[in-house]
């Protein structure tokens, strides 16, 4: 991950609104509906926007929050949880017959200021047991999954034994992975618990050591009895980064083996250097989606499928990664102006008509 789209996911909403949005839908969308499919998106975009409100409930059967469930937002004080916004996200939810999956309980990066403050490993411990049992009771029965551990691997991992260094693996070194998951099954013991982690989907020696590292730390969890039910692969996708097709499904096909789900959790397409024409852009963009979930599929079919957002204009790549001949971003399923693209009609060779 680029250290610019960290900062901007990291940011978060330190207020919105609490209003609600339209609840109706024609029954008409759902029929667009595809099983699994959903987006991320921020609450301060979805409650300003009724034409985005009514394309996540045309297209969408799960969404899950961009910011309001990290620490950042959601913590800007050791004893205060600022709950509204994903409230009021997991309200829209359940208003429309959708599921919300939870992200983040644990991440390297984006923690708010008062966590410089904790001095000692049983210190750690009591803040990451008390977030986790604090945020994932809030919500109980109301989420699907969650990200427990979000990327856990660093970005040049040179054998499978790295991890990342954070606050957490400081004082508590790599049983805060295990710590988090049991705390979080012990909140809600019917959500499903997933590691996520992003570049694994590449053919490069640092993509392909990354799925070694990711498989190391799945097993080593598995093995300490920690209740982790998924792998989540972001698929963050570059337009000009060929997928390794034949490792990623051997990855998917030995994490199914043991027993493990994989989700595709924030599934979008970097164009910055790709074709300025949009019918060539889009294509090429497509294709990437289509090998990605081709290779993804092959050892058994794909349960859940999110995108980093669901219109091109709401992404991070249009304000991260502008493309030098200042075209608009094309990065997402559908458009600019809420229309489908070849994206689109990629995830639907993969996903299924909700019945």
């Amino acid at each position: 991950m680029n250290p610019s789209r960290r900062e901007f996911l990291g940011s978060g909403l330190a207020a919105a609104a609490w209003l609600t949005l339209p609840g109706a839908r024609a029954a008409s969308a759902l029929t667009r509906r595809r099983s699994g499919f959903g987006a991320a998106v921020a609450w301060a975009d979805l409650h300003a926007d009724p034409d985005l409100a009514e394309a996540v409930k045309t297209y969408c059967t799960q969404i899950v929050p961009v910011y309001e469930l990290k620490w950042g937002p959601l913590r800007p004080t050791r004893d205060a949880f600022a709950f509204g916004p994903a409230d009021a996200l997991v309200d829209f939810a359940e208003r429309n017959e959708m599921k919300m999956r939870g992200h983040n309980l644990v991440w390297y990066y984006g923690l708010p200021d008062w966590t410089r403050e904790i001095a000692s490993p049983a210190e750690a411990e009591r803040e990451l047991t008390r977030h986790i049992e604090t945020v994932v009771s809030h919500y109980r029965g109301r989420l699907a999954s969650w990200d427990v551990v979000n990327e856990p691997i660093p970005d040049n991992p040179k054998s499978s034994r790295d991890r990342r260094e954070t606050l957490w693996t400081h004082f508590l070194g790599e049983s805060y992975a295990g710590i988090a998951f049991r705390a979080a099954a012990a909140a809600d013991p019917n959500a499903r618990l997933v590691v996520n982690e992003y570049d694994v989907e590449f053919a490069d020696p640092t993509s392909q050591m990354k799925r070694a590292a990711l498989r190391r730390f799945a097993l080593d969890l598995l093995d300490s009895g920690a209740p982790l039910h998924a792998i989540g692969m972001q698929c963050h996708l570059r337009g000009d980064r060929p997928i390794d097709r034949d490792g990623v499904t051997r990855f998917v096909a030995e994490m199914r083996d043991e027993g493990l789900d994989v989700y595709v959790t924030e599934l979008d397409v970097q164009d910055q250097y790709l074709p300025a024409p949009a019918a060539e852009r889009d294509a090429i963009v497509a294709q990437r989606v289509q090998d990605v979930l081709s290779a993804i599929s092959a050892p058994a079919p794909i349960g859940t499928l999110l995108t980093w957002g669901l219109s091109d204009r709401y992404s991070w790549i249009s304000q991260m990664f502008p493309r030098p001949d200042h075209t608009p971003n094309r990065p997402l399923p559908l458009d600019a102006g809420f229309q489908p693209k070849p994206f689109m009609a990629a995830i639907e060779k993969f996903t299924r008509p909700l019945a």
